[in-house]
């Protein structure tokens, strides 16, 4: 007698990459050609998360990563402004508590990573207030620091989507001194407002002397590669309070149309 013939293996169809299923399949999603899916997902994932948090602005602060709360030179000073300047704005611009719609305004939003980033989730941290951290995800790879809202700390593949997030709620904007990333997201929300492609926001450049050392402003003028009233687009601020202070008098409101800090 001949024994029962034993039905063939489906062992490779079982392990053929097509049987996955799509949405579990990492080849497939990491595939040139869903790049703009990728991007789409980059979007909806932080937007989703700020929705339920009810994040309505933020004021984003830039600066550089390289500037230690124990570094050399002026670079403890920057990091004490910012972490200052970081609280002061939370406490009094309407991060810390949401209004009757649930929803909260002036929100700290930075890079997420250290110095001057970690500096502005410290003093929100210190108000008691949320913050946000956009990470960006790079070849030597940036964590994120410890003061970001866990919840609200996110890490992006794609700088145009990062940046895009930045600039979609930000109502003003607190640049220390950085290098060449900090001055890639100043002129780049600069340009928006210039060319009215974003909304003109109150922007603050902290400490003038670095910041006339490091852009020759006036020379940009002087040839008529700018304009004369593109310098009202910022200001510049010599402390904390006076930074707080400049982006109140540039109309920097809570909710409701109310004006931050105002009774």
């Amino acid at each position: 007698m001949t024994g029962k013939k034993q039905p063939p293996s489906n062992s490779a169809q079982m392990a053929s990459p097509s049987y996955r299923v799509a949405a579990l399949d990492q080849d497939f999603l990491l595939g040139d050609a869903r790049r703009g899916l990728r991007f789409h997902l980059e979007y909806e994932k932080a937007e989703e998360t700020l929705r339920a948090w009810g994040v309505v602005s933020t004021i984003v602060v830039f600066g550089s990563a390289r500037i230690g709360e124990n570094g050399k030179g002026e670079h403890a000073r920057w990091y004490s402004a910012a972490r200052d300047f970081a609280r002061i704005a939370s406490e009094r611009g309407g991060a810390k508590d949401t209004n009757h719609d649930g929803e909260r305004d002036n929100v700290i939003a930075t890079g997420g990573g250290g110095g001057i980033m970690e500096a502005a989730n410290r003093g929100a941290h210190d108000a008691g207030a949320p913050s946000i951290g956009f990470n960006i995800r790079l070849p030597m790879e940036q964590e994120p620091n410890a003061y970001s809202t866990p919840e609200l700390t996110f890490q992006f593949h794609y700088f145009a989507m990062r940046k895009m997030h930045f600039a979609m709620r930000a109502k003003a904007l607190a640049i220390f001194p950085g290098g060449f990333g900090t001055f890639d997201e100043l002129f780049e929300l600069l340009t928006l407002a210039q060319t009215g492609k974003g909304e003109k926001i109150p922007v603050v450049l902290y400490d003038e002397a670095y910041w006339r050392k490091a852009v020759n402003f006036k020379h940009l003028v002087d040839h008529g590669m700018i304009e004369q009233g593109d310098l009202s687009l910022f200001q510049f601020a010599t402390t904390p309070e006076d930074a707080w202070s400049k982006l109140l008098s540039a109309g920097l409101e809570c909710g409701n149309g109310r004006k931050a800090g105002a009774k």
